[in-house]
């Protein structure tokens, strides 16, 4: 097997195994909207789930008073 067998081996893979769904999307783009950002809402959400998860996890920490708040608390500051 030579390095471009190889590099063949893995643009193959990508293009007809990793991407497949991608390609779906695409041939949905024309009919609908919606169905064209479905993958964009997706992201969206998880972002948006993840960033109330660590605005309460910061919320959590701040109240049980972990964290060190002078001014000292890293040496380069001080």
């Amino acid at each position: 097997m030579s390095w471009k067998g190889f590099f063949e081996g893995i643009q193959s893979f990508f293009e007809e195994v990793a991407f497949a769904p991608f390609e779906a999307l695409r041939s949905m783009e024309l009919s609908s909207w919606w169905g064209a950002n479905v993958m964009s809402w997706l992201f969206l959400l998880i972002g948006f789930v993840a960033f109330i998860y660590w605005m309460r996890e910061l919320k959590a920490i701040n109240e049980r008073g972990e964290e060190d708040r002078s001014q000292t608390s890293h040496s380069y500051l001080g």
